[in-house]
Protein backbone atom coordinates (compact mmCIF):
# COMPACT_ATOMS: atom_id res chain seq x y z
CA UNK A 1 0.00 0.00 0.00
CA UNK A 2 1.60 3.50 -1.02
CA UNK A 3 1.44 6.78 1.03
CA UNK A 4 -1.39 8.22 -0.84
CA UNK A 5 -3.33 5.01 -0.45
CA UNK A 6 -2.89 4.81 3.34
CA UNK A 7 -3.79 8.94 4.04
CA UNK A 8 -7.04 7.66 2.22
CA UNK A 9 -7.80 4.82 4.54
CA UNK A 10 -6.50 6.66 7.35
CA UNK A 11 -9.07 9.88 6.67
CA UNK A 12 -11.70 7.63 5.87
CA UNK A 13 -11.42 5.63 9.36
CA UNK A 14 -11.21 9.01 11.53
CA UNK A 15 -14.24 10.18 9.47
CA UNK A 16 -16.45 7.07 11.02
CA UNK A 17 -15.42 7.38 14.37
CA UNK A 18 -15.82 10.80 14.28
CA UNK A 19 -18.88 10.73 12.68
CA UNK A 20 -22.66 9.90 15.30
CA UNK A 21 -24.12 6.09 15.11
CA UNK A 22 -26.52 5.04 12.72
CA UNK A 23 -29.87 6.27 14.60
CA UNK A 24 -28.30 8.78 17.14
CA UNK A 25 -27.79 11.74 15.26
CA UNK A 26 -27.33 14.78 16.95
CA UNK A 27 -30.71 16.64 18.67
CA UNK A 28 -31.94 19.02 16.78
CA UNK A 29 -30.64 19.31 13.08
CA UNK A 30 -33.51 21.38 11.98
CA UNK A 31 -36.15 24.07 14.04
CA UNK A 32 -37.69 22.83 16.55
CA UNK A 33 -41.66 24.02 17.71
CA UNK A 34 -43.01 25.22 21.38
CA UNK A 35 -46.85 25.14 21.50
CA UNK A 36 -48.59 27.53 23.68
CA UNK A 37 -51.87 26.65 24.59
CA UNK A 38 -52.67 29.89 25.74
CA UNK A 39 -52.87 33.61 24.13
CA UNK A 40 -50.15 35.34 22.58
CA UNK A 41 -49.42 38.26 25.20
CA UNK A 42 -50.35 36.50 28.76
CA UNK A 43 -47.55 35.24 30.97
CA UNK A 44 -47.82 32.05 29.71
CA UNK A 45 -46.51 33.26 26.57
CA UNK A 46 -44.20 35.22 27.87
CA UNK A 47 -42.34 32.80 29.65
CA UNK A 48 -42.16 30.54 26.52
CA UNK A 49 -40.53 33.00 24.66
CA UNK A 50 -37.74 33.55 26.89
CA UNK A 51 -37.22 30.34 27.32
CA UNK A 52 -37.33 29.91 23.45
CA UNK A 53 -34.72 32.29 22.93
CA UNK A 54 -32.49 31.10 25.49
CA UNK A 55 -32.80 27.59 23.64
CA UNK A 56 -31.51 28.78 20.61
CA UNK A 57 -28.64 29.82 21.97
CA UNK A 58 -27.98 27.06 23.68
CA UNK A 59 -28.95 24.22 21.37
CA UNK A 60 -27.92 26.82 18.09
CA UNK A 61 -31.41 25.76 16.57
CA UNK A 62 -34.32 27.82 16.15
CA UNK A 63 -36.94 26.88 18.40
CA UNK A 64 -40.46 28.70 16.90
CA UNK A 65 -43.66 29.68 19.02
CA UNK A 66 -46.37 29.12 17.93
CA UNK A 67 -49.61 29.83 20.33
CA UNK A 68 -52.55 27.12 20.16
CA UNK A 69 -55.39 28.10 21.66
CA UNK A 70 -59.12 27.35 22.66
CA UNK A 71 -61.10 25.08 25.23
CA UNK A 72 -60.04 26.61 28.11
CA UNK A 73 -56.05 25.04 27.30
CA UNK A 74 -57.59 22.07 25.86
CA UNK A 75 -56.38 22.68 22.34
CA UNK A 76 -53.03 23.54 22.41
CA UNK A 77 -52.46 20.78 25.43
CA UNK A 78 -53.90 17.83 23.26
CA UNK A 79 -51.75 19.21 20.49
CA UNK A 80 -48.59 18.97 22.20
CA UNK A 81 -49.58 15.36 23.82
CA UNK A 82 -50.41 13.99 19.89
CA UNK A 83 -47.46 15.32 18.59
CA UNK A 84 -44.93 12.98 16.70
CA UNK A 85 -42.46 11.76 19.58
CA UNK A 86 -39.46 12.66 17.47
CA UNK A 87 -38.35 16.09 19.57
CA UNK A 88 -39.23 18.69 16.76
CA UNK A 89 -42.35 19.62 18.89
CA UNK A 90 -42.51 20.49 21.99
CA UNK A 91 -44.92 22.75 24.27
CA UNK A 92 -45.17 24.69 27.63
CA UNK A 93 -47.96 22.77 29.71
CA UNK A 94 -49.54 24.86 32.42
CA UNK A 95 -51.47 23.58 36.18
CA UNK A 96 -54.59 23.56 33.67
CA UNK A 97 -53.36 19.94 32.23
CA UNK A 98 -54.21 18.20 36.06
CA UNK A 99 -57.39 20.21 36.18
CA UNK A 100 -59.10 20.08 32.48
CA UNK A 101 -59.62 16.18 32.66
CA UNK A 102 -61.21 16.30 36.04
CA UNK A 103 -63.97 18.73 34.53
CA UNK A 104 -64.34 15.66 32.13
CA UNK A 105 -63.33 18.31 29.23
CA UNK A 106 -60.49 15.98 27.99
CA UNK A 107 -59.19 12.66 28.36
CA UNK A 108 -55.31 14.15 28.25
CA UNK A 109 -53.79 13.85 31.52
CA UNK A 110 -50.12 14.47 32.42
CA UNK A 111 -49.70 11.06 31.40
CA UNK A 112 -49.61 12.02 28.14
CA UNK A 113 -46.56 13.81 28.25
CA UNK A 114 -42.17 13.42 28.56
CA UNK A 115 -41.87 16.08 31.25
CA UNK A 116 -38.58 18.07 30.82
CA UNK A 117 -38.48 20.53 33.19
CA UNK A 118 -40.81 22.87 35.68
CA UNK A 119 -39.75 26.43 34.92
CA UNK A 120 -41.82 28.73 36.87
CA UNK A 121 -44.71 28.33 39.65
CA UNK A 122 -46.58 31.51 41.08
CA UNK A 123 -48.40 30.65 44.03
CA UNK A 124 -51.57 32.49 44.89
CA UNK A 125 -51.95 35.25 47.46
CA UNK A 126 -54.34 35.77 49.89
CA UNK A 127 -55.46 39.82 49.47
CA UNK A 128 -57.54 42.09 51.07
CA UNK A 129 -58.53 45.58 50.38
CA UNK A 130 -56.28 48.12 51.93
CA UNK A 131 -59.05 49.40 53.98
CA UNK A 132 -59.97 45.67 55.21
CA UNK A 133 -60.37 45.37 58.68
CA UNK A 134 -57.98 42.33 58.44
CA UNK A 135 -54.53 42.75 59.36
CA UNK A 136 -53.08 39.45 58.95
CA UNK A 137 -54.62 35.91 57.14
CA UNK A 138 -55.15 34.23 61.14
CA UNK A 139 -57.69 37.03 61.63
CA UNK A 140 -59.36 36.87 58.34
CA UNK A 141 -59.41 32.94 59.05
CA UNK A 142 -61.69 33.27 61.99
CA UNK A 143 -63.64 35.81 60.65
CA UNK A 144 -64.20 33.08 57.52
CA UNK A 145 -65.02 29.89 60.72
CA UNK A 146 -67.19 32.60 62.27
CA UNK A 147 -69.47 32.97 59.10
CA UNK A 148 -72.52 31.16 58.10
CA UNK A 149 -72.23 29.25 54.61
CA UNK A 150 -72.15 31.64 51.73
CA UNK A 151 -71.68 34.73 53.67
CA UNK A 152 -68.40 35.85 52.83
CA UNK A 153 -67.16 36.14 49.08
CA UNK A 154 -64.28 35.50 47.22
CA UNK A 155 -62.66 35.52 43.56
CA UNK A 156 -59.56 35.52 41.64
CA UNK A 157 -60.88 33.94 38.03
CA UNK A 158 -63.88 31.68 36.31
CA UNK A 159 -65.54 28.74 38.25
CA UNK A 160 -63.45 25.82 38.81
CA UNK A 161 -60.44 28.03 37.60
CA UNK A 162 -57.06 27.35 39.29
CA UNK A 163 -57.66 30.68 41.90
CA UNK A 164 -61.17 29.03 42.72
CA UNK A 165 -59.29 25.98 43.60
CA UNK A 166 -56.89 27.82 45.77
CA UNK A 167 -59.25 28.99 48.22
CA UNK A 168 -60.94 25.60 48.15
CA UNK A 169 -58.02 23.77 49.04
CA UNK A 170 -56.98 27.01 52.20
CA UNK A 171 -60.84 26.56 53.13
CA UNK A 172 -60.06 22.50 53.56
CA UNK A 173 -57.02 23.27 55.36
CA UNK A 174 -58.59 24.92 57.93
CA UNK A 175 -61.13 22.36 58.44
CA UNK A 176 -64.06 24.10 56.43
CA UNK A 177 -65.75 22.51 53.50
CA UNK A 178 -64.39 24.10 50.58
CA UNK A 179 -67.43 25.57 48.90
CA UNK A 180 -68.08 27.17 52.47
CA UNK A 181 -67.09 30.87 51.03
CA UNK A 182 -68.68 32.20 47.65
CA UNK A 183 -67.12 32.20 45.31
CA UNK A 184 -67.51 34.98 42.52
CA UNK A 185 -66.56 33.81 39.28
CA UNK A 186 -64.99 36.90 37.66
CA UNK A 187 -62.62 37.20 33.64
CA UNK A 188 -59.70 37.05 35.37
CA UNK A 189 -57.37 38.28 38.45
CA UNK A 190 -57.45 42.12 36.99
CA UNK A 191 -60.93 42.30 37.44
CA UNK A 192 -61.46 40.26 40.53
CA UNK A 193 -58.87 43.05 42.24
CA UNK A 194 -61.11 45.78 41.15
CA UNK A 195 -64.33 44.18 42.25
CA UNK A 196 -62.51 43.52 45.98
CA UNK A 197 -60.83 47.40 45.97
CA UNK A 198 -64.56 48.30 45.27
CA UNK A 199 -66.01 47.07 48.15
CA UNK A 200 -67.84 44.02 46.14
CA UNK A 201 -65.48 40.83 47.63
CA UNK A 202 -64.14 39.94 50.92
CA UNK A 203 -60.83 39.23 49.50
CA UNK A 204 -59.24 37.57 46.33
CA UNK A 205 -56.84 34.24 46.07
CA UNK A 206 -55.40 35.13 42.89
CA UNK A 207 -51.47 35.07 42.03
CA UNK A 208 -49.72 38.05 43.83
CA UNK A 209 -47.96 38.79 40.51
CA UNK A 210 -51.37 39.56 39.46
CA UNK A 211 -52.37 41.57 42.65
CA UNK A 212 -49.38 43.93 41.80
CA UNK A 213 -50.74 46.65 40.42
CA UNK A 214 -52.90 47.21 43.63
CA UNK A 215 -50.27 45.99 45.77
CA UNK A 216 -48.15 49.00 44.15
CA UNK A 217 -51.23 51.24 44.66
CA UNK A 218 -51.75 50.58 48.25
CA UNK A 219 -55.33 50.13 47.31
CA UNK A 220 -54.79 45.87 48.54
CA UNK A 221 -52.78 44.37 50.73
CA UNK A 222 -51.74 40.61 50.82
CA UNK A 223 -52.18 38.93 54.22
CA UNK A 224 -49.98 35.31 53.13
CA UNK A 225 -49.03 33.19 50.06
CA UNK A 226 -49.83 29.72 49.47
CA UNK A 227 -46.27 28.51 48.53
CA UNK A 228 -43.28 26.39 51.27
CA UNK A 229 -41.29 29.49 50.77
CA UNK A 230 -41.51 33.27 50.42
CA UNK A 231 -41.47 34.66 47.08
CA UNK A 232 -38.39 36.86 46.26
CA UNK A 233 -40.26 39.76 44.44
CA UNK A 234 -43.01 39.74 47.46
CA UNK A 235 -40.00 39.01 50.54
CA UNK A 236 -42.39 40.89 53.11
CA UNK A 237 -45.37 38.36 52.33
CA UNK A 238 -45.03 35.45 54.98
CA UNK A 239 -46.19 31.77 53.66
CA UNK A 240 -49.45 30.18 55.34
CA UNK A 241 -46.92 27.94 57.31
CA UNK A 242 -45.04 31.08 58.80
CA UNK A 243 -48.54 32.50 59.56
CA UNK A 244 -50.88 29.91 60.67
CA UNK A 245 -48.70 27.14 60.69
CA UNK A 246 -50.42 25.08 57.67
CA UNK A 247 -48.27 23.13 55.04
CA UNK A 248 -51.05 23.99 52.15
CA UNK A 249 -49.31 24.98 48.85
CA UNK A 250 -50.28 25.22 45.59
CA UNK A 251 -49.67 27.22 42.35
CA UNK A 252 -50.26 28.21 38.46
CA UNK A 253 -47.13 26.55 37.47
CA UNK A 254 -45.38 26.33 34.14
CA UNK A 255 -42.88 23.56 32.51
CA UNK A 256 -41.95 22.40 29.26
CA UNK A 257 -43.09 18.93 28.16
CA UNK A 258 -42.98 16.74 24.96
CA UNK A 259 -45.16 14.04 23.68
CA UNK A 260 -45.11 10.54 25.61
CA UNK A 261 -41.44 8.34 24.65
CA UNK A 262 -39.70 10.99 23.57
CA UNK A 263 -35.86 10.10 22.42
CA UNK A 264 -33.42 9.31 24.84
CA UNK A 265 -30.89 12.02 23.40
CA UNK A 266 -34.10 14.72 23.11
CA UNK A 267 -34.37 14.07 26.99
CA UNK A 268 -30.74 14.89 27.62
CA UNK A 269 -30.00 17.52 25.53
CA UNK A 270 -33.24 19.48 26.82
CA UNK A 271 -32.29 18.55 30.28
CA UNK A 272 -29.33 20.36 30.44
CA UNK A 273 -29.69 22.93 28.20
CA UNK A 274 -33.47 23.82 30.84
CA UNK A 275 -31.06 24.01 33.61
CA UNK A 276 -28.62 26.49 32.10
CA UNK A 277 -31.71 28.80 31.40
CA UNK A 278 -32.91 28.25 34.21
CA UNK A 279 -29.94 29.42 35.75
CA UNK A 280 -29.05 32.28 33.46
CA UNK A 281 -28.81 35.98 34.11
CA UNK A 282 -31.29 36.79 30.94
CA UNK A 283 -34.19 34.43 32.65
CA UNK A 284 -33.79 35.25 35.80
CA UNK A 285 -33.41 38.88 35.33
CA UNK A 286 -36.78 38.31 32.96
CA UNK A 287 -38.97 36.69 35.77
CA UNK A 288 -37.54 38.84 38.65
CA UNK A 289 -38.81 41.79 36.59
CA UNK A 290 -42.28 40.89 35.87
CA UNK A 291 -42.73 38.95 39.29
CA UNK A 292 -42.81 35.41 38.42
CA UNK A 293 -42.13 32.43 40.14
CA UNK A 294 -38.73 31.41 39.61
CA UNK A 295 -39.11 27.55 40.81
CA UNK A 296 -37.33 24.66 38.56
CA UNK A 297 -37.10 20.69 38.93
CA UNK A 298 -35.17 18.53 36.28
CA UNK A 299 -37.47 15.97 34.15
CA UNK A 300 -37.29 13.24 37.37
CA UNK A 301 -38.84 16.45 39.38
CA UNK A 302 -41.03 17.47 37.23
CA UNK A 303 -42.76 14.28 37.01
CA UNK A 304 -43.18 13.84 40.54
CA UNK A 305 -44.88 17.29 40.44
CA UNK A 306 -47.54 16.66 37.76
CA UNK A 307 -48.71 13.15 39.87
CA UNK A 308 -48.84 15.16 42.80
CA UNK A 309 -50.41 18.04 41.27
CA UNK A 310 -52.78 16.18 39.66
CA UNK A 311 -53.98 14.12 42.92
CA UNK A 312 -53.91 17.34 45.08
CA UNK A 313 -56.03 19.43 42.23
CA UNK A 314 -58.32 16.57 42.24
CA UNK A 315 -59.02 16.11 45.78
CA UNK A 316 -60.02 20.13 45.44
CA UNK A 317 -62.04 19.97 42.52
CA UNK A 318 -64.15 17.28 43.96
CA UNK A 319 -64.42 18.48 47.17
CA UNK A 320 -66.05 21.91 45.94
CA UNK A 321 -68.09 19.92 43.58
CA UNK A 322 -66.58 20.40 40.67
CA UNK A 323 -65.37 17.42 39.03
CA UNK A 324 -66.88 15.44 36.30
CA UNK A 325 -65.16 12.41 36.21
Amino acid sequence: MNDTSRRTLLGASTALLAAPAFGQARWPVRPVQLLCPWAAGGGTDAVVRIIATLLEKELGQPFNVVNRTGGSGVVGHAAIASAPADGYTLGIITSEICMLHWQGLTEVTYRNYTPLGLMNNDPPGIQVASNSRYQDVRALADAVKASRPGQMKASGTGQGGIWHLALAGWLMAIGLPAAHVRWVPSNGAAPAMQDLVAGGLDFTTNSVVEARAMLDANRARSLAVMSSERLGAFPNIPTLKEAMGIEYATGAWRGIAGPANLPAEVRTAMNAALDRVFKSPEYVGFMNNRGFGLTYADAEGFGRHLAAADASLGDAMKAAGLART
